[in-house]
């Protein structure tokens, strides 16, 4: 067997420490990218656009980025499964989505009006999501299934430190939102560098290449669930996990404001997001050893949605900073087990070894897509509907109707 066919062959040798923490760095750069504008940045600076109607101007970009992630993640990664460079088929990805991503960024941060913002945002999205597509698949490239969850519960975790190490960043480390891009973006090509730079791929010969076909491409974003049943379940259920997590973290920085009253509202993010890092630290890896020993992974993703269920609750009773502080730390303990243990199960249900990095952008979409339509749900649920006792009573709703639906996957322990 050649190094070039293995491209497309299942994954048998375990991978190795360095080769773990390498794509667990490019994995914080792609998060941190993601969040720390989303948590911090834009929403200071639609405040300084427009006091008055900052959050519905925070949905509305948010929400374009969101839907620009869902069309770049699939047909990047379909590319990238075409890919037959030297370097391998998801190393290109990985650099020139990080380069395209930090020019967003920086577009981004030099933006005053709603439009400059919206578009700034869009491509930073877009070049961000061609690295996802390019980080998310080695595990299934390159991981065997019983090393799966624990690989990827280090690899989710990156997800959480994503947001505490972009907030340490962007309010102790610098001040301003200028710098705070800058640095955002700096990082963003610094961190993918490791696994780029020193961990090689296997290639796939121009022979098993598949064909690039535009229509295909396009049909590409479409996996039938009545032909993949469980690919479908598996997409259904963490679209609807995100969903809640999306309703519930959207007004984060607002919820700390009007609802609990806590004097720094910057500071707070970043005392919840610390707090809920640590706790997801504390059980991803434990919750990923307990899943690949035992082969199990639904019934720990349905106790990562009951979990995560009752930290919304404590949020939609309890309006007190120790409340919001306990709960950040219950749905951390949820968010840390569904990390590791959902996308192990993920790639134990995609269709086709040739269509990885497209397939898991397809799923990917199952992360964004809820961007798009989660303000469209809690921007009228906090303005007619009970405000935020409303707003995460849908979190918990969502949550567990997600957990009702996971025993659907029948392919997977």
């Amino acid at each position: 067997m050649t190094v070039a066919h293995r491209a497309l062959e299942e994954p048998t040798a375990r991978v190795g420490a360095g080769w773990t923490a390498s794509l667990s760095l490019a994995s914080l750069a792609v998060f941190m990218g993601f969040f720390t504008p989303i948590q911090i940045l834009l929403p200071l600076q639609l405040e300084q656009l427009d006091a008055a109607h900052k959050a519905g101007l925070l949905a509305w970009v948010t929400g374009l980025g969101a839907f620009v992630a869902m069309l770049a993640n699939p047909l990047a990664g379909a590319l990238s499964d075409r890919t037959t460079s030297r370097y391998g088929r998801r190393r290109p990805w990985i650099l020139g989505g990080a380069l395209l991503g930090a020019a967003g960024l920086l577009l981004t941060a030099a933006q005053h009006t709603l439009v400059g913002l919206a578009l700034g945002w869009a491509l930073a999205q877009l070049g961000l999501n061609a690295m996802l597509a390019g980080v998310t698949a080695p595990v299934a490239d390159q991981v065997p299934v019983a090393q799966r969850a624990v690989v990827s519960g280090w690899t989710g975790i990156s997800q959480s430190l994503g947001l505490v190490v972009g907030a340490l960043l962007v309010t102790v480390v610098v001040s301003g939102i200028l710098p705070g891009y800058a640095l955002t973006a700096a990082l963003t090509v610094a961190l993918a560098l490791p696994y780029v730079l020193r961990h090689r791929e296997p290639v796939l010969p121009r022979e098993l290449r598949a064909p690039l076909d535009w229509r295909a491409l396009a049909a590409g974003y479409w996996v039938s669930p009545r032909r993949y049943p469980d690919f479908g379940w598996a997409f259904l259920t963490r679209f609807l996990i995100n969903l809640g997590n999306a309703i519930g973290t959207l007004y984060l920085l607002y919820y700390l404001t009007d609802a609990v009253h806590y004097p720094e509202p910057d500071t707070g993010v970043l005392i919840l997001t610390a707090v809920y890092t640590l706790a997801a630290l504390l059980t991803a890896i434990p919750a990923g050893v307990v899943s690949d020993r035992t082969g199990r992974r639904r019934a720990l993703v349905v106790l990562s949605c009951a979990v995560m269920a009752v930290a919304a609750l404590l949020l939609a009773f309890l309006h007190s900073w120790p409340a919001t502080v306990v709960a950040a730390a219950v749905l951390g303990a949820g968010f840390g087990v569904y990390l590791a243990v959902d996308q192990a199960l993920v790639t134990q249900v995609l269709p086709a070894a040739a269509d990885r990095a497209k397939d898991l952008g397809v799923i990917n979409i199952a992360n964004s897509g809820p961007q798009v339509l989660a303000p469209a749900v809690a921007a009228p649920v906090v303005a007619h509907l009970g405000g935020y006792l409303g707003l995460y009573l849908v979190t918990a709703l969502v949550t567990l109707l997600a957990a009702g639906l996971v025993h659907r996957i029948r392919g997977v322990a």
